[in-house]
């Protein structure tokens, strides 16, 4: 139905504990509406509002009234203990913040970091990688963001100016949590 407002990402096999009880819930529900979700698309502190949003979408109780109801006329909405239990997974799962207040935020390319990644979900502790990781990580994300302004907007609507992602990946690398030696 509205596909296009997430990239198509996640397999029901990445999840985290893909066959746990929150990770079937997400599959079943979110997925009437859009792409998969990942949990680390949210903090676990948002996930609430997320998820209170959703189900009050597939209530067929959203803004547009008479015409939300009739979108949702074939989505079926979990039960409260359905809904805790999803909240329970997704916020379990959530994305872990990086500080606000770390000074590297202030420079410019902690700036360009964070106009980059905010546009989609929370801004990522770099300490989530090692430094090999990110540069994966950073191209995965620039596909989606490619993918999205495709989609949804005109070339004005694209950021401005033009994020360097080799400078995000330096930033991110510099950060990032120290690799694990292999035995």
């Amino acid at each position: 139905m509205l596909e296009r407002i997430l990239p198509p990402a996640v397999e029901p096999r990445q999840l985290p504990e893909p066959r746990s009880e929150g990770a079937r819930l997400t599959v079943r529900y979110c997925v009437q509406c859009h792409y998969l979700p990942s949990p680390q698309m949210h903090t676990a502190e948002r996930w609430d509002s997320v998820v209170t949003r959703m189900v009050w979408r597939m209530q067929g109780k959203g803004n547009l009234g008479a015409v939300m109801k009739d979108m949702m006329d074939q989505v079926e909405a979990p039960t409260d203990p359905e809904i805790a239990a999803l909240t329970g997974y997704l916020k379990q799962h959530g994305q872990a913040e990086m500080d606000p207040r770390h000074p590297a935020l202030g420079s410019e390319v902690g700036k360009m970091y964070a106009i980059a990644c905010t546009q989609c979900h929370a801004l990522p502790d770099p300490r989530r990688h090692t430094p090999r990781e990110w540069p994966g990580v950073v191209e995965r994300m620039q596909r989606h963001m490619a993918w999205a302004n495709t989609v949804v907007g005109p070339d004005s609507l694209k950021t401005s100016p033009v994020l360097d992602t080799a400078e995000i990946v330096r930033f991110l690398q510099r950060y990032a949590r120290a690799e694990q030696k292999a035995n």
